[in-house]
């Protein structure tokens, strides 16, 4: 698996969810034991789903040791300002509407769009990510395209993109 670049309260997170993750292990071990202690294993779905839940965990608990292994934490203090780049700070307009959206931009692990966290690796994201003060962007996305982008830039790490939204059918292939 690729580094996984992140904040370090992204990667709390994550060892939190994979120690709580982990101490579901004798939860589920008992609950096995307690279906396998009613007869018959090959008609018992009360195993079996015992059993499911067993290996979806491992897997999960298995994912979650993979991205804290390959997590690397990114120094917030060392983040410029000159070119987007993760944990920036975002601000979208679309100057036909006048909607404004403020994100930073983060790992696939943080992203949660309703607290401003926008996944770097998002058609957005990615359009974003490299470009510097003045630049035009262009964004294709799937089903539509969304015209140009021009960023200013402001104090801090917060950089103030505008939009102009020309929104056109892009046949499916």
């Amino acid at each position: 698996m690729a580094l996984q670049y992140m904040t370090q309260e992204g990667l709390d997170k994550l060892k939190k969810e994979l120690a709580e993750a982990i101490a579901q292990r004798p939860v589920i071990s008992a609950a096995i034991a307690e279906a396998r202690d009613k007869g018959d294993l090959s008609e018992n779905a009360e195993y079996e789903a015992a059993r499911e839940a067993q290996g979806l965990l491992e897997l999960n608990i298995a994912k979650l040791q993979n991205l804290v292994a390959n997590a690397r934490v990114i120094d917030e203090s060392q983040i410029g300002t000159d070119k987007v780049q993760m944990l920036n700070k975002v601000k979208v307009k679309n100057l036909n509407t006048n909607q404004i959206m403020n994100f930073t931009l983060v790992s696939e692990q943080e992203a949660d769009f309703m607290s401003g966290k926008l996944a770097a690796r998002t058609p957005i994201g990615q359009a974003l990510m490299g470009h510097g003060v003045g630049e035009v962007v262009e964004l294709h996305l799937i089903r539509k395209a969304t015209g140009d982008m021009l960023c200013e830039r402001r104090d801090g790490n917060e950089i103030i993109w505008f939009c102009r939204n020309q929104e056109s059918t892009i046949n499916d292939k």
